[in-house]
């Protein structure tokens, strides 16, 4: 009788002990509230485009720690955590396309800020649920931040990082260490690349206005390299972060016909020139924008201008007509300025211009508004 009985309360004992452990349990493995509208990576590709889109934006509700060894590009970064200090990070047009994702369909964070941002007034909102392992499972090119690249620096890695914008900009400032290899120059350049193909490549440019580090790192997938990163916020973010200082720009003056107010390289039409004669002068000149198509129709370009793509350029070089100057103008700077290095080796013949700067574009074909460049 007493085995029984101490049978009966060595279990019951248990049983007592037991339960808050399975408290606890059910705690963890208990779901969480998904946000009511789920969408899925066919839906975020449309969205997930350099140049960035107007009208969306994409956030990573994960710790800067998870993203900054890999997102979404072009995502932004607001931890759910600390997403009542971030909100300032928002677009201030509530019918903004918000899309949050986060770590996979076990993580909950995604959900929860997207509910933070209805409980703001955000009308427009979406959670790719599966999320970046999802993404990246799916092939797509990921992104790093600033202070991953500079991470890389500090433990000097095998990993090669490449500017793929012109010689010019790069050697106006860079990230250090960074080998110049040009998005129009890839197949001469090829052999700057290492020849292990596992190497960790981090490409960059000037922002997530400028496509010519995404048209790189394709090419180098496409060439076999299996490791390749977008730092696609690119030499901005980084002098922003770190202070990289970029060369002065002087004056001098053009020839005949209206002054043309230059830099301290050859054809670089200056900010204030460029505002000036294309408000002022503007049947003076021809005006090329060397966007892709795709871009000149998403954001709209000047009205006055004719749009030929960088990448299609060098085949119709002869055709470019010798009445007036010509000036090529870009988002950045930076296909503006391959556009000329093309004509000048074709066509001396050409009185060619380009601005180097950042440049806003209006929909409704009104003059750009260029500021000075990353």
């Amino acid at each position: 009788m007493k085995q029984v009985f101490s049978w009966l309360s060595a279990a019951l004992f248990c049983s007592l002990i037991s339960l808050p452990l399975m408290a606890e349990d059910a705690k963890k493995t208990k779901t969480f509230q998904q946000y009511k509208n789920v969408v899925d990576a066919d839906y975020v590709a449309q969205y997930a485009k350099i140049p960035i889109r107007d009208g969306v934006m994409i956030v990573d509700s994960r710790p800067s720690r998870k993203y900054d060894k890999g997102h979404i590009v072009p995502s932004i970064n607001i931890s759910n955590t600390h997403f009542d200090k971030l909100t300032h990070l928002l677009p201030e047009d509530k019918s903004t396309q918000l899309i949050f994702y986060c770590g996979g369909l076990k993580c909950p964070l995604s959900h929860k800020s997207a509910t933070k941002a209805e409980a703001l007034g955000y009308t427009n909102i979406a959670v790719y649920a599966a999320g970046y392992p999802d993404w990246k499972k799916l092939g797509n090119i990921p992104g790093v931040s600033a202070a991953y690249v500079k991470k890389l620096i500090n433990k000097k890695g095998n990993a090669v990082i490449v500017d793929a914008r012109p010689t010019r900009k790069f050697k106006k400032g860079h990230v250090p260490t960074a080998i110049n290899v040009s998005n129009r120059e890839f197949d001469k350049k090829l052999d700057l690349l290492p020849k292990d193909k596992s190497t960790e490549l981090i490409y960059y440019c000037g922002g997530y206005k400028c496509p010519l580090s995404p048209k790189s790192a394709a090419k180098a997938v496409a060439k076999g390299y299996t490791n390749v990163k977008l730092f696609q916020a690119g030499f901005p973010a980084w002098k922003k972060a770190y202070g990289n200082e970029v060369a002065k720009v002087s004056k001098a003056t053009g020839s005949s016909g209206p002054t043309v107010e230059t830099g301290e390289e050859p054809g670089i039409i200056t900010i204030d020139s460029f505002t000036k004669l294309i408000s002022k002068n503007t049947d003076s000149f021809y005006w090329y924008d060397v966007r892709d198509q795709e871009e000149v129709d998403a954001g709209g370009t000047f009205a006055k201008a004719s749009q030929i793509a960088v990448d299609d350029l060098e085949d119709k070089v002869g055709e470019l007509p010798t009445d007036k100057p010509i000036v090529f103008f870009c988002s950045t700077g930076a296909r503006a300025g391959e556009a000329y290095d093309i004509v000048k080796m074709q066509r001396d013949d050409l009185k060619v211009y380009f601005l180097d700067a950042n440049v806003e574009f209006h929909k409704d074909g009104s003059i750009p508004t260029a500021s000075p460049p990353d």
